[in-house]
């Protein structure tokens, strides 16, 4: 389900620095740029995107910041879908499906996957980063 990134009418690219505060802009970045695209904030979708947003963010805060002084958020919608994805320069790919307990995205995967979307790991060519991608239908 995953579309090609250049083929969505609607993308937007921000690099913010790993500390916290990069979780409440790559949010409010997020509900602005959804409201210019015409997706309406009551939207079924957009209370969930925004809170997988924020956990995705959040987790580059929490474990990257040492290796990745910055993270970097892509979004880009159609009117079929909504795609955004995490950057960051840590080499650690997050297990998206874990048991219970174990760590991983898990809240991310039930989210996204409860809207009928998908979660995908990107590593980047050289190892040292990673891309957290998450498509959601609209």
């Amino acid at each position: 389900m995953t579309p090609r990134l250049d083929t969505l009418p609607h993308r937007h690219v921000l690099t913010l620095p790993t500390e916290p505060a990069a979780v409440r802009l790559a949010r409010e970045t997020a509900e602005q740029a959804l409201a210019e695209w015409g997706v309406a904030a009551h939207h079924p979708a957009v209370g969930p995107a925004l809170l997988i947003l924020s956990e995705l963010v959040t987790n580059s805060v929490r474990h990257a910041v040492e290796a990745s002084p910055q993270t970097t958020v892509v979004y880009a919608a159609s009117p079929e879908c909504l795609v955004f994805a995490v950057h960051d320069r840590h080499p650690h790919r997050p297990r998206l499906y874990a048991p219970a307990g174990a760590g991983g995205l898990a809240t991310v995967v039930e989210l996204t996957h409860g809207l009928g979307g998908t979660a995908v790991v990107r590593g980047d060519a050289d190892g040292r980063g990673k891309s957290i991608w998450i498509t959601l239908p609209l």
